[in-house]
């Protein structure tokens, strides 16, 4: 089993940064695939970002690529979403997710239970 807690949501104008945190506790870590995806009010779950277990492999959605960075140390165990450039479409609740499987991940196993992000125009 594992357990995943984000952090680091918050209100940020338009153009801002925000980074966010997933911590993980259980066990088998760090032999996870770890993703980011978001939900906005009224629409349903997208995803946003996954970066392999090794950390060598990443992909993002399209609207995210040049502004948005994930990563992790496997030492620290965080992984981490680094959102520059924040627009208010990037408003949502944004959960952190755990893949047991191969690359790339089509399906996740575990879900922390969200951190909320507001961008401002």
């Amino acid at each position: 089993q594992v357990q995943l807690v984000e952090a680091g949501g918050g209100l940020v104008q338009a153009g801002g940064s925000l980074r966010l945190s997933c911590v993980a506790s259980g066990r088998t870590w760090p032999g996870y695939n770890m993703g980011w995806f978001r939900q906005a009010p009224g629409k349903e779950r997208e995803f946003v970002a996954v970066i392999s277990w090794s950390g060598g492999s990443t992909n993002y959605l399209d609207s995210v690529k040049g502004r948005f960075t994930i990563s992790r140390d496997n030492a620290k165990n965080p992984v981490y979403l680094q959102m520059n450039s924040l627009k208010p479409e990037d408003t949502a609740v944004y959960y952190c997710a755990a893949s047991r499987g191969s690359w790339p991940p089509k399906q996740y196993d575990y879900w922390g239970q969200g951190t909320q992000v507001t961008v401002s125009s």
